[in-house]
């Protein structure tokens, strides 16, 4: 997949921390209300909350949010397979589609955010043993069951947004098993002259917080999302689904832009 990549346009150092200090006055936000509103929350109630508080992070990155090609409104429950750039990429699909999270347990360690993915219906796939893996899958079946979304990037890694790793084939087995359908979403950021952007992208030994300067001096960012492709069941076997979904996130990458609306 080749793309060409944009001269990040740079705003002022000052009103880059400026939007710092409000991100993290932003987090501690969050952080009340998921201590004091989550439990005693109905499901459809975190999902706005979720939705609504996700947006505003997004607005105070600077970074607009577009929906291409339609189809995400569509989309009620089941597992959600999208690329993977940045950490922000959670907030990103959290703003379109609230959703629980499957991720590596040291996502629970991370500062704050950790705190909060551990609150947030996040499911965290724990290396090393037979029983380790067998609780995932318990915990996935579980919010399906309960008519959940989760998401998971089945690259396993971040990339700039340049390629396309392979899919984990072991992180489909959850959505067979429960027979729930399979939406397959790609993921870009443009810049303000409309090329694809790397400034998001938490790669290499790049730590949250420059990852958080390199988006917050960046100017006229967007997230574009798509719906690559639905798969319903029965589902196939988890190598052919993770192949046929590879293939459907790859091919919407490559394409022109699609028309996009904000949603």
């Amino acid at each position: 997949m080749r793309a060409r990549y944009s001269c990040r346009m740079l705003v002022s150092p000052l009103l880059a921390r400026l939007r710092l200090l409000l991100v993290g006055l932003h987090l501690i936000s969050a952080a009340l209300q998921v201590g004091l509103l989550f439990p005693l929350a109905g499901n459809a109630l975190r999902q706005r909350l979720k939705r609504a508080w996700s947006r505003q992070l997004l607005a105070l990155l600077g970074i607009r949010l577009e929906a291409a090609g339609g189809g995400l409104d569509s989309i009620e429950h089941g597992l959600l397979v999208c690329n993977h750039i940045s950490f922000i990429d959670i907030f990103v699909l959290n703003a379109l589609l609230p959703s629980g999270f499957v991720a590596k347990s040291d996502v629970g360690e991370w500062p704050l955010i950790g705190w909060l993915a551990r609150r947030n219906d996040t499911v965290f796939i724990q290396r090393g043993s037979r029983k380790a893996a067998h609780d995932t899958q318990r915990r996935m079946l579980a919010a399906f069951g309960a008519g959940k979304r989760l998401v998971v990037f089945p690259e396993g890694t971040t990339t700039a947004g340049e390629r396309l790793l392979p899919f984990h084939a072991a992180l489909f087995q959850g959505a067979i098993d429960a027979a729930v359908p399979l939406h397959a979403l790609a993921l870009c950021y443009h810049g303000a002259d409309g090329r694809r952007s790397a400034a998001p992208a938490y790669i290499d030994d790049i730590s949250l917080l420059a990852c958080l300067k390199t988006v917050l001096e960046a100017r006229g960012l967007t997230a574009h999302v798509a719906l690559a492709a639905s798969f319903t069941p029965p589902l196939a076997d988890r190598r052919h689904l993770a192949h046929r979904a590879h293939q459907a996130v790859a091919a919407a990458l490559t394409r022109p832009d699609q028309r996009a609306t904000s949603p």
